[in-house]
């Protein structure tokens, strides 16, 4: 049975090119078919940033092969002295140790989540932010230490002059993120332990009933953070 030609040119038409590729993404469905928006936005949000720490490393690597001037050695630079011995890459290890483990701290927050423990859920990004203060706690230690020993962006008394613009710039960048990161998981604390997402209390971060998707966008956000400290750190402080 062939379909009645009337009906058919009833229907209204999807329009093409630029203006169906409108039509598709502010249309009532998800992103993607399989991700809210929420969770397709912060994708993009963090390819986008894989883009700018890549230019930033790639960056710094081809800086540092390409200098002349012997390249400040990185176990001398970034070592404390305890009792009289220094300890090489000691406070960097802590920090990268900090990092790994609120990592699992962000996943238990998640898992939590989902399983509706929400005082557990926000107990556990708590102290994911307090690991993540205590990140940039040492951060801004390390800062302290270098720029009293007179590192400055346009030079160093340790070797090459690029070390200081590098270092200022990748750590500073990433420490910014973690900052950012730290408020945000202690905003959406907040919401989860008051239970917000179970009343149907509106706000900014709360705009659907029973929806804990938000502590996994965290997630996805906090997760890309460590990971981009790997990189740098095997990179910046271990090369």
């Amino acid at each position: 049975m062939t379909p009645d030609p009337i009906a058919r040119t009833s229907l209204p038409q999807r329009p093409t090119g630029l203006l169906g590729v409108v039509a598709d993404w502010s249309s009532d469905q998800r992103s993607f078919k399989s991700a809210s928006w929420g969770k397709a936005m912060m994708w993009i949000f963090l390819v986008s940033d894989t883009f700018i720490f890549s230019c930033f490393l790639i960056s710094y690597m081809t800086v540092r092969l390409s200098t002349t001037v012997e390249w400040p050695n990185p176990s001398e630079i970034f070592a404390l002295e305890f009792n009289g011995k220094k300890i090489p890459l000691i406070l960097i290890a802590i920090m990268t140790f900090d990092l790994i483990t609120s990592s699992g701290t962000m996943a238990m927050a998640v898992n939590f989540a989902y399983a509706r423990e929400r005082r557990k859920a926000a107990i556990m990004m708590i102290v994911t932010a307090v690991f993540g203060a205590a990140f940039v706690g040492m951060q801004a230690f390390e800062w302290t230490k270098l720029i009293h020993e007179g590192v400055r962006p346009w030079g160093n008394p340790f070797g090459a002059a690029q070390f200081g613009a590098s270092f200022f710039m990748i750590t500073g960048f990433h420490g910014f993120h973690v900052s950012v990161g730290v408020i945000f998981l202690l905003i959406v604390a907040r919401a989860v332990w008051r239970g917000d997402y179970d009343s149907g209390r509106r706000g900014f971060f709360t705009s659907r009933r029973g929806r804990y998707e938000i502590v996994e966008i965290m997630g996805l956000y906090w997760h890309f953070v460590d990971l981009v400290w790997v990189f740098i750190f095997a990179f910046f402080y271990l090369w």
